[in-house]
């Protein structure tokens, strides 16, 4: 029976290990989505921005409870292959694009934004890799804002990521320069901001007391260990805005309004 029905995926899966999964457990595990939903986008896929069009899990999710890695990849491929070819050319095809000037200030002003940062990461030659970084900043989230959390958990990573923030900005090293194609450089920029998103993260996940999809916290759950919502509280999009570099966020509620199909507690068992 399971060879009828899951064959494709254990031919797969012993390709890639050498290990054959009737025999030998397969080594998979849960893994949490840090994030859930996204921008919201029309039926053509464009966001509230004209000509800004969004896929994949970058947007709103589409397929409700059955929130599965596979689902997920299938919603990439189905905005990517079935709509946007669509409606991209569809929108290009009756949109008057006009010149785009880089004299803009706004314009300008980015650029020597990012030429700054260029030169403070290349500047820093401390005694730590990138990598080492996002390692530590990657083991303390999956420990305390993993697929289950507690408020201790995440007071304990709100109190750590200014330490790991402080000791990236002082001691990291970046190789090479930016003239050339530089992936140190291009993880530098990148672990720079899963800092600062990995705290709005932990913010969001500590003021959210329910759990609800993957958001499990200990402190919110059913006689039976499943996920205790509270629609009462908290039936709403959380949208925090930034406020500027060392202030923390202010959260925006956006509240969700339900007509045919309202929301339920959901069981594994």
């Amino acid at each position: 029976m399971i060879r009828e029905k899951y064959g494709n995926l254990f031919e797969m899966y012993e390709r890639i290990t050498a290990e054959n999964p009737y025999d030998v457990p397969m080594r998979i595990y849960p893994a949490m989505h840090y994030t859930m939903g996204g921008l919201w986008v029309d039926y053509n896929l464009m966001s509230t921005i004209t000509g800004l069009f969004v896929i994949g899990e970058a947007k709103f999710s589409d397929h409700g409870a059955n929130r599965l890695g596979a689902s997920a990849l299938m919603q990439g491929l189905a905005d990517g292959y079935f709509i946007l070819p669509y409606t991209l050319s569809g929108y290009l095809a009756t949109a008057k694009l006009g010149q785009v000037s880089i004299d803009s200030p706004v314009f300008q002003k980015s650029e020597s934004q990012h030429a700054d940062r260029v030169k403070q990461f290349l500047s820093i030659k401390g005694k730590r890799t990138v990598d080492s970084i996002h390692q530590e900043l990657g083991k303390l989230m999956w420990n305390n804002c993993g697929i289950i959390r507690s408020e201790r958990g995440l007071q304990h990573a709100l109190e750590q990521i200014p330490g790991i923030r402080k000791e990236f900005w002082r001691n990291v090293n970046v190789l090479g320069s930016e003239v050339e194609i530089n992936q140190a450089l291009e993880k530098a920029g990148r672990v720079a901001d899963f800092l600062e998103l990995a705290e709005l993260v932990c913010f969001d996940a500590l003021e959210r007391a329910e759990s609800c999809g993957c958001h499990f916290r200990k402190e919110f759950q059913t006689p039976d260990g499943e996920a205790h919502r509270d629609d009462e509280h908290f039936c709403y999009v959380s949208a925090w805005e930034y406020t500027g570099e060392g202030r923390r966020p202010v959260l925006r509620k956006e509240l969700l309004e339900f007509e045919y199909v309202t929301p339920s507690q959901r069981s594994y068992k």
